[in-house]
Parts: structure tokens; C-alpha cells; sequence
């Protein structure tokens, strides 16, 4: 069955809460879409995931930040691959606007 959609609609979709839809699950794959307007992640908490992920930001702005105090500021276009458990978390998205997100998570080895 053949599944579609568009990115770029339900662009408020993050206002109350960021927003996470998955667009497509395999096995050792997952695609999903997010939706943020001003998230941040809370203070002291970090993603610590077992998958890699590959996420580039399609509309607005972010701040990505590592424990090791590393931070990348990102804008439209702008990728980036996190290997499986490295510490990390979203500093800021763009306040009073969307911020649109494309993550691919896998579970394959690199």
C-alpha cells in the first residue's frame, strides 16, 4: 500500500508540544517527521539512543548540544549524523515559529 504525504504541512502542529509523526517503519529503519516552536529539551536531560540518526532541519532554527559541551547551530538544510549513544540534546528551536525536522533512525551497523 503505497503511503504520502507532506512535510510541510501542519506547520503548527509543535505549538503546544513538540510534535513526532512517523512517516515510515522497517525493521531497522524509522523516518519521522518533527514539529517544534520554541522546544527545548528539558534541563539535564539527554538522548542517549541505540539507533544512529541522521536529521536535517527543513524550516527554522536550532541549536543541537552534546555533553561534551559541543553545540551546532543549525538552519535550513543543515545535517547531521549522531552515532548510536552519543549524548545529546536539542538546546533551543526557533521561538514563535516552526521549526521542521527530518530524522532517520537505524539500527544498522555502520
Amino acid at each position: 500500500m503505497e503511503k504520502r504525504g507532506n512535510l510541510f504541512e501542519n506547520r503548527e502542529a509543535g505549538r503546544e508540544a513538540e510534535s513526532f509523526q512517523a512517516l515510515l517503519e522497517l525493521p531497522a529503519l524509522r523516518i519521522e517527521r518533527i514539529a517544534s516552536f520554541g522546544q527545548a529539551s528539558p534541563p539535564g536531560f539527554w538522548y542517549e539512543q541505540e539507533e544512529a540518526e541522521w536529521v536535517v532541519l527543513l524550516e527554522g532554527e536550532s541549536c543541537l548540544e552534546w555533553e561534551n559541551g559541543r553545540r551546532l547551530r543549525m538552519q535550513p538544510g543543515d545535517w547531521v549524523f549522531i552515532p548510536p549513544g552519543e549524548r545529546h540534546r536539542v538546546a533551543w528551536t526557533a521561538p514563535g515559529r516552526p521549526t521542521l525536522w527530518l530524522a532517520v533512525f537505524s539500527r544498522f551497523s555502520c
